[in-house]
Order: C-alpha cells, then structure tokens, then sequence
C-alpha cells in the first residue's frame, strides 16, 4: 500500500507519529474485527456465540473476535444484540462516562449519526429518561440509520434530518451534542484502499474549514455548560487540535482532559491548549485511525430557549387500539400521524413536541402499526421494541428457519397451532411478526431488508 508522501511528511511533528511502525502497519494486511453488544438484548451464551477474542479496553460492552463471521448470516445480528463497530469509535463511551453527566435525564445530540454505531452506543449509556436526538444531513443515508436504531430497539430516539444551521437555531437545547466530523479519511486506509486515492492536501483544508462551519452552526444548541464530544477518522492536525483550538479561541470553550486513561491502552495523548486530544494510531492500539477531544461550554455563553408546543391528541380509539399491542407496566404516549401511530416514551414524546413545529423528523420513539379496516396492523418496529410489546405469542426458530423468514421465505413449522399473530423468535430475541392463516404463515419482515444472499 503506497500511502500518500505528503500525508506522511504532514505528520512527522504529530504526537505520537511513528513512521516506519505507521507504514509497516498499513502493509500488513491486518484486518480487525470487533462488535458492541445491546445491553438491552443479551445474548444468552456470547462468549461461545461469537468468536471472542478479548474486550475492547476502553468500553466494556466491546470485544475483539478472533475471526470475522457472516454477519449477514447471524439471525442475532438482524435482532440488534450486537453492532459491528470499529473499536476506536467506541472510545466515545469513555467520554461520556467521564463526562460526570450520565446520572441525570440528558438531551443528547448525534449530529452526524448513520449509520448509527455511536448512537447505538450513546443509547446504551444514557438513562431511560434521557432523550437522544439522530441527525443526518444526507437524505440518502437516513433509511439506514432508522434501520438500525430500530434493529436496536431505540426506543427513546428521535432522527431528524436537518442542516446543522438549522438545528442551531434551537439554542441551548442539548446537555451534549456528539460531532464525528465528515473528514479527509486518512484513519481509514487500512480498511478502505479507495480512500487513499479520493485523500489529498486539498481535500484536508476542504474538510477543516466544513469542520468549522458545522461546529460554529450547531453551538449555540448547545447548553451553557454542555459538553462536546468531537472526533474525526483523520490523522492530520488541522482537521483535529486545530479544530479544538478553533473552538477555544472563537467560543471561549474549555477544552478538557480525560483521567483514568490506562497507559497500557497504547492512546497517544497531544495536550490541546490546557487540555487533551486523544489519537488512536494501529501500530500502537488495535483500531483503525481515530481522534477525539471533549470541550465544556462556558456557563455564562449563550441561553436556554425554552420552547413549548401543545401536543396533538391521539384518537382515544387510536389509543385502545394500540394498548392492545402495548405492555401496561410501562410509561409511553401514543402518536398517530395519519394512519400511522407511534409510541414513545414521556420525554422523548416532550421532545418531539418541541422539535417537531422546526425540523424535518423522520421518526420518534417506535411506529407501533398502521390504522387499517378499524384494526392496527402492527409494524416490525413494535417487534423488536421488546420493552414495549404486549404479551403476544412467540415462537422459537432454528436457525434455519430464522434465515429464512429474514430472507422472506416460506419456512415449515410443525408444531400445530392457532391462527393470529406471533412474534418469531431467535434464542429468545425478537426477529419480527409473521401471521397463521389456515395452513400457512404470512411473513412481515420489511422487504428492503431481506437477506439476498444465499443462506443455503
């Protein structure tokens, strides 16, 4: 692999720059698995489900696997008990545990969130009364995110798809807003040749000055006081201290220093003004490349504007409906938009109701079903909500089966039971609702997201 000469030469005064072990890593070859698990969704038996290898060092949900398996071809993958995640991504979780913020109900912005794997794992850290908002300016990548957040069962989740100059106008609405910046790619060669060839100087200073853009939009939604999690996939300089710095200088930002980082974790730290920046490098941590600080909004910069729309009334008939479907022991508002209802919890239902009359929303909470006949017709969604789910039947498949009900084919079920719905499921996780009818099963898993490969 030739990386780029001027890429190289950029980082020969970066701290923690090694240059042969730099290169001699990236001609390795070495490809590097890990997964975070859904503490929502245990899975009984991981250690010998998957290939463990050892945990990731820095978030204890992560592990490492010994070899990479189909993912595509595990009925648990498609259930949401897992996401395959790079583990220097998952440092994030470092943040927020020290952030001293995470015993509280938070609103909490991912602004650039698909395909999902740090709003997965912010969902998992935050409390249930905590309020997480997904947004992603790409209007083509927002059917994926809403896939996995659904997969995950994020319930209380909001995903818009708004401009950052837009979001910002809702000023001091976010305790934390999380920013993995669209970035040159570097940290990414290993894994993605292509990006060496899309990298260039150019393409650094493009980025640098789209990474000041978007932080100077999206500051003022954030609360005096609240914090910043910024990270890019990038090794140069301008992209990630300079960045930081910028928010020092321009915002009166403070920015800070982790503590209880484990020098045996091999992360290089660079000091950023009176804090620290956090560089993951693959000679020296297994991850690809990753940068990552964390800035404090002054107490006194910016203020809170408190916003409050009357929320629109569900149908009491609606509500029945959907109770039908619903466990009674928990707390959840119903939404109807038209023929759809959702459900969501009370603080995410509050959220909603500010957010909704100013950003483009593209779901909140999780749809329970669709008004059809004077009857609901429950959607995937409600399946994989499992906290949520009435008492509805369900029925263990083999493995086999649980392909190809994914694959959206017939499959044999011999026991003999009675018509109406059921929930399919996979070492006792939900994969989604299939109907009896006479002698045969009706399979509702979401066409767009059939497994197409062969499972034979």
């Amino acid at each position: 692999m030739a990386l780029p000469t001027a890429l190289l030469e950029s980082l020969h005064h970066v701290p923690g720059y090694d240059e042969n072990g730099f290169i001699r890593v990236h001609e390795s070859n070495l490809n590097i698995t890990s997964v975070r698990f859904n503490k929502y969704k245990p899975i009984a038996g991981e250690q010998e489900y998957l290939p463990l290898k050892r945990q990731v060092p820095w978030n204890e949900a992560g592990y490492y696997l010994a070899e990479r398996p189909s993912f595509t071809l595990d009925p648990l993958f498609h259930a949401g008990a897992y996401y395959v995640q790079e583990a220097g991504s998952m440092f994030v979780a470092q943040a927020l545990q020290q952030s001293g913020m995470l015993d509280k109900p938070l609103t909490v912005l991912d602004l650039c969130a698909a395909p999902g794997g740090k709003t997965t794992l912010i969902q998992n850290m935050i409390s249930e009364q905590s309020v997480l908002v997904a947004n992603e300016v790409i209007k083509t990548r927002v059917p994926v995110l809403i896939e996995n957040l659904t997969k995950w069962g994020a319930d209380n989740t909001i995903v818009i798809n708004n401009d950052p100059s837009e979001i910002g106008k809702l000023q001091g609405i976010f305790d934390i807003i999380v920013v993995d910046a669209p970035c040159s790619g570097s940290g990414l060669f290993r894994r993605d040749k292509n990006a060496i060839k899309e990298w260039s100087p150019e393409a650094v200073t493009l980025c640098s000055k789209r990474q000041q853009r978007i932080l100077s939009d999206i500051w003022p939604a954030l609360k005096p006081g609240g914090l910043m999690i910024y990270s890019t996939c990038s090794y140069s300089r301008e992209e990630n201290e300079n960045i930081a710095k910028f928010l020092e200088e321009t915002n009166h930002a403070e920015i800070l220093e982790l503590n209880n980082i484990d020098k045996t974790w091999g992360i290089v730290e660079s000091p950023v003004g009176n804090g620290t920046g956090y560089r993951f490098y693959p000679d020296k941590v297994d991850s690809e490349g990753f940068f990552l600080c964390c800035v404090r909004k002054s107490d006194t910069d910016g203020h809170i504007q408190y916003l409050s729309e009357a929320a629109d009334k569900t149908d009491k008939k609606t509500e029945a409906l959907a109770k039908d479907w619903l466990n009674a022991n928990t707390d959840y508002q119903v939404y109807q938009n038209k023929e759809q209802v959702f459900a969501m919890p009370l603080p995410t239902f509050k959220l909603f109701n500010v957010l909704k009359k100013h950003l483009n929303i593209r779901k909140a909470g999780f749809k329970v079903g669709d008004i059809a006949h004077n009857k609901l017709v429950p959607d995937h969604a409600l399946a994989l909500s499992e906290k949520y789910t009435a008492n509805i039947d369900g029925i263990e498949l083999n493995k086999k089966q649980a392909l190809q009900y994914l694959s959206k084919l017939n499959f044999d079920f011999e026991e003999d039971i009675k018509d109406g719905w059921y929930i399919v499921k996979y070492r006792h996780l939900s994969l989604g609702f299939v109907k009896k009818i006479g002698n045969r099963f009706n399979n509702y898993y979401p066409k767009d997201w059939r497994i197409r490969q062969s499972i034979d």
